[in-house]
């Protein structure tokens, strides 16, 4: 009887430890894309076009046979870019989470996995997570040799944070 006690006390102990362990890689996931995230995190993305952290990972490299580029952002809950500007517009893709996009002169919006929305040319426009939830979205450039992008100012606390 005194082994039972003892198996069952130390049986009690492991699964208080993994429960343990399950909170702490629960925390620890809240800043980090999940296990199952189909793209690698990619690089931290510089401090003068985003308002937290953001990785990019490029997808499609631009050449003169496709005239696109295309990869994954993966924003941090709060996280978002800049304004700013394509020649040829922007194609975004929600993978994963829950965020925001707003074009000029229009209310922000959420966005949420699945969805897909298009910018046009020229539109000043910014993009990123929610306060609550992280995101990840495949962005596609299509027609390069217009140009890239032209990174405007932050997104102010108070754009942000408006309620439409």
């Amino acid at each position: 009887m005194r082994l039972i006690k003892t198996l069952s006390f130390v049986l009690l102990i492991a699964i208080g430890q993994a429960c343990n362990t399950n909170v702490e890689k629960q925390e620890n996931l809240e800043s980090s894309p999940s296990d199952e995230a189909i793209f690698p995190l990619g690089e931290l993305g510089p401090a003068s076009n985003f308002t937290g952290k953001a990785y990019n990972y490029g997808l499609v490299e631009n050449d003169s046979i496709y005239n696109t580029l295309a990869g994954n952002v993966y924003f941090e809950k709060s996280a978002r870019s800049n304004w700013h500007t394509h020649p040829s517009g922007q194609i975004l893709i929600v993978l994963d989470g829950e965020g925001y996009h707003q074009l000029e002169g229009q209310p922000k919006e959420t966005m949420k996995k699945g969805e897909v929305i298009k910018v046009p040319a020229n539109t000043r426009h910014w993009h990123g997570a929610t306060e609550d939830n992280s995101l990840t979205q495949m962005y596609i450039l299509p027609k390069t040799e217009n140009g890239f992008v032209t990174w405007l100012e932050p997104v102010t606390n108070e754009q942000y944070n408006a309620k439409n």
